[in-house]
């Protein structure tokens, strides 16, 4: 497919907090643009409050796709993202919008934009064997595995993220190869898009203080309540979204691991380091363009320019 005939995609994505929500929106208002969703956690029902999911206030009347589209018990992951985002970006295309594809999730962007690693199915022997000896040593124990056999998938991994610690260590076994070499081979080249990436950026004490003011604003808004009907309806502490940030944090609190003031600490803390782990994949994509948020005059001239461009030049991912 020439570049000319590459459908266009703004992407905003950006650490937690950095406000790209609220920038996606008065974007598309001056474009006639629609959303798609990119960020892993808001594409759960029930789950607003602790994903920051944006209000229909706060949408303007701007349609959001991707947002509430399987239960906190069902599977989720990057493909089924992608497999979901094509057509609606198709539909949006159709309709002659500027689409604006928004999050955080940097693996769900790259899957999207670069097309999906091909690995062997899951080994469900492999995989059960795995799963006991996560019980059995904990996931940092397993962590340390994976940094032995593959130091670049263990540093993008969280030392607690048993799912993802538990497939590298899968597909290691089952390939005999380290993810992250599979992901190089790979290069995420099948590319179908042309993209303008913007990556909003604060000074670091700014970002932190933004996001402990986040963290407060949930509790404000109701996040122990949230967490607490969730598990009132039978959603299990031990689902992938329920161990996320915030509610995690809240589970501990409403099992009276930790008091609330010593919860919402835990919440602070950890959302800044996951700021930090977001900030190094970002920087690893030389396309980006890195912007601050009130710089939106200048993000409108390059937008606009993109769109009215008969040629650029193919993403490099």
């Amino acid at each position: 497919m020439t570049d000319d005939h590459k459908r266009k995609l703004i992407i905003i994505t950006g650490p937690t907090a950095s406000g790209k929500s609220s920038l996606a929106v008065d974007l598309a208002l001056h474009f006639e643009g629609e959303i798609v969703n990119a960020d892993s956690m808001q594409v759960y029902r029930r789950m607003d409050v602790g994903t920051a999911k944006p209000s229909m206030d706060e949408r303007r009347g701007i349609p959001h796709h991707l947002l509430d589209v399987v239960d906190p018990d069902e599977p989720f992951n990057a493909g089924i993202y992608r497999a979901l985002s094509l057509p609606v970006i198709k539909e949006i295309e159709s309709r002659e919008r500027v689409c604006f594809v928004v999050g955080g999730t940097g693996l769900y962007i790259r899957t999207l934009l670069g097309g999906l690693i091909h690995c062997p199915p899951s080994d469900p022997s492999l995989r059960e064997d795995l799963r006991q000896r996560v019980e059995a040593y904990g996931p940092a124990f397993l962590h340390k595995r994976l940094e032995g056999l593959d130091p670049e998938s263990a540093r993008r991994i969280h030392p607690h993220d048993k799912l993802r610690i538990t497939r590298a260590l899968e597909i290691i076994e089952l390939t005999n190869e380290p993810l992250s070499e599979l992901a190089r081979r790979h290069g995420f080249r099948n590319r179908s898009f042309q993209t303008l990436r913007f990556c909003l950026q604060w000074a670091r004490e700014d970002l932190y203080h933004r996001i402990n003011e986040r963290c407060l604003l949930m509790i404000d808004n109701g996040l122990a309540q949230e967490t607490s009907a969730l598990l009132e309806s039978g959603y299990s502490a031990d689902l992938k979204p329920m161990k996320s940030l915030g509610y995690r944090h809240m589970v501990g609190y409403l099992e009276g691991s930790w008091g609330l003031d010593e919860a919402i600490g835990r919440l602070q803390r950890d959302t800044r380091r996951y700021a930090k782990r977001q900030l190094t994949w970002f920087r690893a994509d030389p396309q980006l363009v890195w912007t601050e948020p009130g710089k939106i005059e200048e993000m409108v001239k390059r937008i606009e320019t993109f769109l009215h461009a008969r040629q650029i030049q193919e993403d490099i991912l």
